[in-house]
């Protein structure tokens, strides 16, 4: 029998291997430099970015341990001193409560309205088309200019509102001026502001949803709250647990409204945790005191974006189905 194609069975088999084996063959080539780095320039921005934003509050940490002061040159390590001085003292929690507040009916009468408003302009009519633009105008102005058109138009002279208010009986309306309606005009001018936000997140929610499960229950006679209860609000739900986040997240934080508006007054009605952190810091020149009242503050702010991501996180994966 012809033994032509069969291997020697004296020669090894991965001799036989190498021998067949082109040159070079069993080499990798070198990956190239930029490609192993890539990954590296990729989120070489993210840690520059982190790194940046570190840094200030490392330093903040070591300022609030110490009598810090713009009035003098020197100054020394007191410990916990200032953050026992706050933490006593019931201007603080006063400032605490009037923050939470303001953060409260702010962020929820815009969610309400936020809601309300991008059901209604989720319509392919020309009213709505044209509603869209007009409602985004608030976005547009910063909020310490729309807080002095508002101061205008509700002067008790020459301002449009009180002209309108004079007309249904109510006269020399004080907003700002007094303690009683003091939080209803900062949050009204807020509301203003900052719902065209939360209009523009929910309606590109709407605008997003497939059509198909919104026919079938049409087919079947859903009730329209039925629809919005067992379809529209589920899958539109991470959107507006993504608006609550930020709108909260600014609105404990807000400063510019307030003091353009009444400086934290009338008396401290009005100073909540960033003004009152200001007066201590600018007015005052104690920087070492202010600091702990934005300190807490980010305390307060992370503890809550912790809870609402874990939240968003869980009805994310719902509205996906998984």
């Amino acid at each position: 029998m012809s033994s032509i194609g069969r291997p020697d069975p004296s020669v090894p088999f991965a001799d036989l291997a190498n021998a067949n084996a082109t040159p070079n063959s069993d080499k990798i080539p070198p990956i190239p430099f930029m490609r192993k780095a890539r990954p590296y320039l990729i989120l070489a921005p993210a840690l520059l970015l982190t790194i940046g934003i570190l840094i200030p509050f490392f330093i903040s940490i070591y300022y609030s341990l110490t009598n810090y002061s713009f009035k003098y040159k020197d100054y020394s390590f007191v410990g916990l001193e200032n953050w026992t001085q706050m933490l006593t003292d019931p201007s603080f929690w006063h400032s605490v409560w009037v923050t939470l507040q303001y953060a409260f009916f702010s962020t929820g009468v815009e969610m309400l309205l936020g809601i309300g408003i991008a059901l209604m302009l989720n319509q392919d009519t020309r009213l709505s088309k044209a509603l869209r633009m007009v409602l985004i105008f608030p976005l547009m102005i910063a909020p310490v200019i729309a807080t002095l058109i508002w101061q205008l138009m509700t002067n008790n002279s020459v301002g449009v509102i009180a002209y309108a208010l004079r007309s249904i009986g109510i006269d020399n309306f004080l907003w700002g001026a007094d303690p009683k309606t003091a939080m209803f005009s900062v949050v009204l001018i807020d509301v203003w502001v900052n719902t065209p936000f939360v209009i523009v997140l929910v309606l590109a929610g709407l605008r997003s949803l497939p059509k198909a499960p919104f026919e079938s229950a049409m087919v079947d006679g859903g009730s329209a709250w039925f629809t919005f209860k067992t379809l529209t609000l589920p899958m539109i739900k991470p959107l507006l647990l993504i608006a609550l986040l930020f709108r909260i997240m600014i609105s404990l934080q807000e400063f510019s409204i307030i003091f353009a508006l009444t400086r934290g007054g009338p008396g401290d009605t009005l100073m909540s945790l960033p003004l009152t952190a200001y007066n201590e810091a600018f007015t005052y020149k104690e920087l070492g005191t202010a600091l702990p009242y934005m300190l807490i503050l980010w305390v307060f702010i992370y503890i809550l974006s912790y809870y609402l991501i874990r939240y968003w996180s869980r009805a994310q994966k719902n509205a996906s189905g998984s």
